[in-house]
């Protein structure tokens, strides 16, 4: 089956760097792909997740209704960029656990680990906290128990095992607005239980990379290189403005996780179309999911844009990694 994944993702979507950019990522010319009002009810849809699946693309989105209100709903699409979103919020059913308290849920990510599609977002639980879920074929969807107590963000799992035990980043918080904010890593032998926390990274010193110095959280789901486990995370810096979200990326030790070998100074993606400065909250580019082709060298990233509408970028692997080691904290 992983063999059948990695075979969607060379045909993934794509779109060549245009003429005269130079730079390390460069934005779909037809961005957003998704708009705010893609289904009936929703007020935005942003900050969501997708992988292949099948003869094309499945992906879990977080869309805030009319109300305000925010759940997570389950797409499909043929090519990656067109998209069918059910008009209906994700009905989970029990797994392992009876205990499916939720009173929201936002920002989900999607990894395929061993047999199944794992499911990971920010659940309302007296405050909030990180949701664990899982699928086999996007249609029917089961709830597992939280794995940290309130109040936490961001949860992203790691595509394998490792040292045997499942491995998931995220974000301790608060109950608002965080005004900070570092990546932590846990472990868990079974997807229950969760412990072994160290910390991977923490914000930047104001005047050695000021769009990171307030809170960072972790965004895509890490992928293997030569150097070590890339990701691409999101920092924040808080203006006269309001807080503004950029993207970064860092490689991870390949053994140890928690040991970061390189992490990008300068930003790869900031707030500056105007889908990213101007929406329900503006000024966010948030990294949720990526596609990616080492053999092609290719990467697309998905990323929420002004809490509103969803975007996508693209990259050469190879550009992406040299680039973060000669620009490096």
């Amino acid at each position: 089956m992983q063999r059948q994944i990695d075979k969607k993702v060379i045909q993934m979507p794509w779109q060549d760097r245009p003429e005269g950019n130079s730079d390390v990522l460069w934005r779909y010319s037809e961005n957003p792909i998704i708009q705010r009002n893609a289904i009936p009810t929703s007020n935005s849809i942003f900050n969501s997740a997708v992988v292949p699946f099948e003869e094309g693309y499945a992906g879990v989105f977080r869309c805030d209704n009319k109300a305000v209100q925010m759940n997570i709903f389950a797409g499909s699409s043929p090519n990656g960029m067109d998209w069918e979103i059910n008009p209906d919020t994700i009905a989970f059913k029990e797994g392992n656990t009876s205990m499916l308290e939720s009173a929201y849920k936002y920002d989900p990510r999607v990894t395929f680990i061993e047999d199944r599609y794992w499911i990971t977002w920010c659940n309302g639980y007296h405050g909030p906290t990180i949701g664990i879920g899982y699928t086999f074929d996007f249609k029917e969807f089961f709830q597992c128990e939280n794995a940290f107590l309130p109040f936490n963000r961001n949860g992203v799992l790691f595509p394998e095992k490792i040292d045997g035990k499942y491995a998931m980043l995220s974000r301790p918080s608060d109950n608002g607005h965080t005004p900070f904010g570092d990546i932590y890593i846990s472990y868990s032998p079974d997807m229950k239980y969760w412990g072994e926390h160290r910390c991977v990274m923490k914000t930047t010193p104001f005047e050695e990379s000021a769009w990171q110095c307030t809170k960072i959280g972790a965004g895509t789901v890490p992928f293997l290189v030569d150097e070590g486990w890339l990701m691409f995370y999101h920092g924040v810096i808080n203006t006269c403005n309001g807080f503004r979200y950029s993207m970064g990326a860092a490689i991870l030790d390949r053994e140890q996780p928690d040991v970061v070998k390189y992490r990008t100074q300068p930003y790869l993606l900031s707030p500056q179309t105007t889908y990213e400065c101007v929406g329900d909250v503006p000024n966010v580019v948030f990294p949720c999911a990526s596609l990616q082709s080492i053999e092609a060298d290719k990467i697309t990233i998905y990323y929420g844009a002004a809490d509103t509408v969803v975007g996508v970028a693209f990259g050469h692997i190879s550009e992406i990694v040299a680039y973060i080691k000669a620009n490096s904290l």
